[in-house]
């Protein structure tokens, strides 16, 4: 479970970018996070595994009260935070089981990881899942030689190498063209059903929040405006996070039914 209780982020003397923001994830739930550029979506997730330091407040993992670790204590809390980034962050020379396997580099020794001399059990876990997401036949290609699809399925099976507690996923169809969003979003939902596994998405489009997530979070400078069932989001919360703006036109277009036939299957998205 993640319980975050008044949790606020100020740079230096600016207003704060996160104000005083409260939430309780559990469960295998799927939650998108939702807002106009500005905010502090992504500025929430980075709290949340210690990429950006919160001001004040507190985010406890299982009980495990984050904010106040440092050093061993924080890498040790951080293997069990998996994070998909936007822009993938990959390593491009290296081939897709290398950086799938960096996935363990906060278990295993120095030595072991410049050598890349991951334990046995490591490596067939690699395959298990790679096979899952539809990428093992490209266990030995070269990162830089994939689609961006192809690459944020890399980026998701490094983050489940870690067996992470939770999983943050900071916008992670934006730099996908929209079949291939839908596609990583239908496997995000499968994955927290399948692991029993909480995931915190930060989405720029409502439609597939609503379609892909079984609650939404809308925030506007910093406060939370809507905590609610995707049912529940409508025009009237709409306008409240957008502050009466209409969103982008691919935020809110009507994205294909969860019930598609189109997309995932067991074994291969």
């Amino acid at each position: 479970m993640l319980e975050i209780s008044k949790l606020v982020k100020r740079y230096g003397n600016d207003e704060p970018v996160l104000k005083e923001l409260d939430l309780v994830v559990e469960g295998s739930s799927v939650v998108s996070i939702v807002g106009a550029s500005g905010a502090g979506k992504s500025t929430m997730l980075r709290c949340i595994n210690r990429l950006v330091e919160p001001t004040s407040g507190s985010i406890r993992l299982n009980g495990t009260e984050l904010v106040n670790l440092r050093g061993g204590a924080l890498r040790r809390a951080r293997r069990k935070i998996g994070m998909v980034f936007q822009g993938f962050n990959l390593i491009d020379r290296l081939t897709v089981m290398e950086n799938v396997l960096a996935g363990r580099l906060g278990y295993v020794s120095l030595y072991q990881a410049v050598t890349r001399r991951y334990p046995q059990q490591d490596i067939e876990r690699a395959f298990t899942l790679m096979e899952r997401v539809g990428i093992a036949h490209y266990a030995n290609k070269r990162a830089d030689a994939l689609s961006g699809g192809e690459r944020q399925r890399v980026g998701v099976v490094r983050a489940l190498m870690q067996e992470p507690e939770i999983l943050l996923a900071d916008e992670p169809t934006a730099s996908l063209d929209p079949r291939t969003s839908e596609q990583i979003m239908k496997l995000l939902q499968s994955l927290a059903q399948e692991l029993s596994l909480p995931v915190l998405i930060n989405i720029h489009n409502v439609a597939q929040a609503k379609a892909y997530t079984e609650r939404i979070v809308g925030l506007r400078h910093g406060k939370m405006i809507f905590d609610g069932a995707p049912g529940d989001f409508g025009k009237e919360a709409l306008d409240a996070i957008y502050g009466g703006i209409e969103a982008p036109e691919e935020e809110i277009t009507a994205a294909p039914s969860r019930t598609s036939s189109e997309g995932v299957s067991h074994g291969q998205i």
